[in-house]
């Protein structure tokens, strides 16, 4: 009896040898043994070489940047002010306008007249047939609607976005869809406070659009809504801090006149005015490399989400792109989105569709943006339904002459959340770089 009392004690002795040196072990592994440092869902190439960062513009460096708002619960998450995301205001219904506007968008013809007599024409007819290959989950709605507003900044604030980037058109003006709106911008600006987001503006092209007018442009929006909380102003690297302007189809205006705007010896310029801002070119061709620096500008971005459409959309001439910034003191912001399909407008213009492939593309192209350190990623788009590149929430849908295309098997948040995770990942990339 006692031989089994001593193998017994020696047994339980060992056991709990086992059991102590086991939780030791444990102990010692590092957060990140036998698992991805990427965000989840981010597992697709591996993260840039952490070598010795390159210095940009003085005029543009930025550190990351989180804000809670005092109104907001503690739980909700922070918002980061180096992720931008392009946002349309030009959507009406008839229970604000009277009418559809954007959502009944007209069948764009090709321009060679034998191609479109192969393809539909005339307008979509809301709310079953709308101009877009996917349905919204707010359905077609009005850019006017104060709960639309708010649930669009809801979502933002969800994805973990900081700036939304206003497409803009001058008071009295708008595209060929859609009314003017810029009435709107007050209304966006104190939704956008609301939840601790900054509104920049995306200035399209306008009939008559040149160096004179843009300078007006400039100061009618800086005058109007440049002392509101919500104004976005990019703090550089001298300690000033600036508004931030995207300039679309810049290319449209030869790069003389607008040196004539942005550069220190131009004849209207508004460098060191109260006027100054950060400007941020479209990069399509690889030539417009050069005229965006003999412009004056401070910096380029890509915009089109359709990797392979253009020189500056593709994904693999960002690191040229950005060498090409970075050795001449220009930011360099490439433009991400989830996929491209705008047929349901342009029906011929297949080749340039990207399926999104469950969230895959998009995530190649934060991971291909991420590898280039740049300061500032930009998103496209919220809310562009026409070419398919929103991240808004969009719902399964059928009628008896379309089927939409859906984010199944994933909920209607899909893009929201993985925007967020990856957001939370980059801040903590670009601590990285800095440090």
């Amino acid at each position: 009896m006692a031989r089994l009392r001593r193998r017994a004690c020696i047994a339980l002795f060992l056991f709990t040898l086992f059991i102590f040196g086991t939780m030791m072990g444990l102990r010692t592994l590092k957060p990140s043994d036998g698992f991805s440092d990427l965000a989840p869902g981010l597992e697709l190439a591996p993260i840039a070489e952490r070598g010795e960062r390159r210095s940009v513009s003085h005029e543009a460096i930025s550190r990351p940047q989180a804000a809670t708002s005092s109104d907001t619960k503690a739980a909700t998450p922070p918002v980061y002010y180096d992720l931008h995301i392009f946002y349309y205001m030009w959507y009406g219904n008839t229970h604000f306008e009277g009418k559809y506007l954007h959502w009944d968008h007209v069948m764009v013809p090709h321009w060679d007249p034998k191609i479109s007599a192969s393809y539909p024409k005339g307008r979509h007819s809301p709310p079953e047939d709308i101009g877009s290959s996917f349905y919204p989950e707010l359905g077609p709605y009005s850019s006017r609607d104060p709960e639309v507003l708010e649930e669009h900044m809801n979502q933002l604030r969800a994805a973990a976005i900081g700036v939304l980037v206003l497409s803009w058109y001058p008071p009295g003006l708008a595209d060929d869809n859609g009314e003017p709106s810029d009435s709107l911008v007050p209304f966006i600006l104190d939704a956008a406070h609301r939840y601790a987001i900054k509104v920049a503006f995306h200035i399209q092209p306008y009939k008559g659009r040149d160096d004179h007018t843009v300078h007006e442009n400039i100061k009618y929006i800086i005058d109007k809504y440049g002392a509101h909380a919500a104004f976005y102003k990019y703090k550089t690297g001298t300690g000033r801090s600036l508004p931030l302007f995207y300039i679309y189809d810049s290319y449209l205006t030869p790069p003389e006149s607008w040196a004539n705007l942005f550069t220190q010896s131009g004849s209207h310029s508004l460098r060191n005015t109260p006027y100054d801002a950060v400007f941020i070119a479209l990069l399509v061709e690889e030539g417009h490399k050069h005229d965006i620096l003999s412009a004056g500008y401070d910096g380029m971005y890509t915009y089109f989400a359709s990797n392979g459409f253009s020189f500056g959309s593709s994904h693999q001439n960002w690191k040229v792109i950005k060498a090409f910034c970075d050795s001449n003191n220009l930011m360099f912001i490439p433009s991400v989105g989830p996929g491209y399909i705008d047929t349901s407008i342009r029906p011929w213009n297949n080749h340039n569709t990207r399926n999104r492939v469950n969230g895959k593309y998009y995530e190649t192209a934060l991971q291909a943006a991420l590898m280039v350190r740049p300061e500032i990623v930009s998103i496209t788009s919220f809310n562009e339904w026409h070419e398919g590149t929103q991240i808004e929430k969009a719902v399964p849908k059928k009628t008896l002459t379309r089927l939409y295309l859906d984010y199944l098997p994933h909920q209607p948040n899909m893009y929201l959340e993985l925007t967020r995770r990856w957001a939370e990942h980059f801040s903590k990339e670009k601590e990285q770089w800095l440090m």
